[in-house]
């Protein structure tokens, strides 16, 4: 376990490093891309030749004898939700950074990005259980504190139930808001509420991955512990037949995952611990970009 000054180190240093990327990279992309959810009233005008007719204000209308049109601007402020996964397995990090040391930069970096767009962001920590709601405000001292949970928290539970914790966020959060749900996704029979949640919020679901979890061995005993649960298992790597069964259970979970998020229609991004992420962030927004400006 790390020490309080460990951790407050960290969290200075993540904060000065998203601020800069938030500063010098992804300054503008965030807003061109989460825009606010809807719009909202803000007037009536007199009609003009060329307005949509569908605006009319059939009351005022009536009132002044002439046509007079809804005026909408855009609502500027939203809702920012990081739902983020602390099970035990965000604990592996086969380089000089872990799952959820990851994990913590990258909501850094987006919360601040949301913040200097004027949006509200707040934090649902999970594992089995909802460890943590913090509901979402707009300033940097709250983004520090979200910083400080996913770095220090201790969760109660080590296992992982990602249809809960989005449950509770729908029961939550009532209005749209936009959601980023990051975890490794080792869980399961979670399909159906990422589709609920996607119909109701904008969703965008982040997997973090290691590559010592993808490229293991070929050859070797070795002991092998589930973080989850804590059971260990001897896997003889050398062993063709053991391989083919490892790389077949992946293959079938990552199938399984490519299929729900396609039929939930949620955007996804995929960052890992070896690479750098900016370059993931900026492939996400671009790819965002076109296909808000299909839907236009």
């Amino acid at each position: 376990m790390l020490l309080k000054s460990e951790i407050l180190s960290k969290i200075k240093k993540i904060e000065l490093r998203s601020k800069k990327l938030v500063d010098d990279v992804f300054s503008g992309k965030y807003h061109s891309v989460f825009k606010g959810q809807g719009l909202e009233f803000s007037e009536v005008r007199e009609y003009v030749p060329g307005d949509d007719v569908r605006r009319i204000s059939w009351n005022v209308t009536a009132r002044r004898n002439k046509p007079y049109i809804k005026k909408y601007d855009e609502e500027r402020e939203q809702t920012v939700m990081f739902v983020v996964d602390l099970s035990a397995s965000g604990l592996f990090g086969s380089k000089n950074i872990t799952k959820n040391d990851l994990i913590a930069e990258l909501t850094a970096v987006l919360a601040f990005s949301a913040l200097k767009n004027g949006d509200r962001a707040g934090l649902l920590a999970f594992t089995d259980v909802v460890e943590q709601y913090i509901k979402p405000q707009k300033n940097k001292k709250h983004i520090l504190r979200l910083i400080d949970i996913i770095l220090s928290y201790e969760p109660k539970n080590n296992k992982t139930n990602i249809e809960t914790a989005l449950k509770s966020l729908n029961r939550l959060c009532k209005r749209k808001a936009l959601v980023f749900l990051i975890s490794d996704f080792y869980d399961k029979n979670f399909d159906s509420m990422l589709k609920v949640t996607a119909k109701k919020h904008d969703l965008v679901c982040i997997k973090v991955s290691d590559t010592k979890e993808t490229n293991i061995p070929e050859r070797g005993i070795f002991r092998l512990q589930d973080a989850e649960t804590g059971l260990f298992t001897d896997i003889d790597f050398s062993s063709r037949e053991c391989r083919n069964e490892y790389y077949g259970n992946l293959e079938k979970h990552n199938i399984f995952l490519d299929e729900m998020f396609k039929t939930a229609k949620t955007d996804v991004m995929n960052i890992y611990t070896d690479k750098p992420y900016i370059s993931e962030l900026i492939k996400f927004f671009k790819a965002r970009q076109q296909k808000a400006l299909k839907h236009y």
